[in-house]
Order: structure tokens, then C-alpha cells, then sequence
């Protein structure tokens, strides 16, 4: 992993067209470092290899939702006789600008 330093830190800044003060990216800095910290210790934790990563955090394969019965989509004469206007068999809509 790149070391990230206070020269690291100006550069990302500057794409990003900010700036901080210098005690600013000291704070920064040390956040980074405690972050450094706490990623080289879950490397020390037994099985983490053997785990699946999680890409999100429930069950995504069970729905809440309703099941929806089949059904049959409406005809162009049906949703047209809806409409308010219509065109060349077409919704007329007001001109947005």
C-alpha cells in the first residue's frame, strides 16, 4: 500500500480544488495512521482469508415485496384513451423549455 504522507495528502487536495491548513493534514495524516493501524490488525485475526467478502449488508435473494400476477399489457387504443391530447397517435405533451 502507497504511503501516505503530508505531500500525498496537498496533491489529492489540489485535484480536488481545496485546501487545508498544515494542522489540518496533520489531523488528516493521523487518521490515516490509526486507519493503517487497524487494517495491519485484521491481518492478525485467524480465518479472515477464508471469508466470503460481504458486498452488502442483507439478504438480498429474499423479497419483501408482493408477488405480481400475470397479466396482460395494455393496448396503444387503451392507454391513449386516457390521454388527455393526443397526436399522430401519440400523447401530445405542453412545449417545456
Amino acid at each position: 500500500m502507497k504511503k501516505v504522507d503530508k505531500e500525498v495528502l496537498k496533491d489529492a487536495a489540489n485535484r480536488l480544488m481545496f485546501d487545508m491548513d498544515d494542522d489540518a493534514y496533520n489531523d488528516l495524516l493521523d487518521e490515516f495512521e490509526t486507519i493503517t493501524q487497524q487494517l495491519e490488525m485484521m491481518k492478525e485475526v485467524d480465518g479472515v482469508d477464508s471469508v466470503t467478502p460481504m458486498t452488502f449488508p442483507f439478504d438480498v435473494t429474499v423479497t419483501y415485496l408482493r408477488d405480481d400476477e400475470p397479466c396482460v399489457p395494455l393496448t396503444k387504443e387503451e392507454v391513449l384513451k386516457n390521454a388527455g391530447s393526443i397526436k399522430d397517435g401519440q400523447v401530445k405533451l405542453p412545449k417545456v423549455i
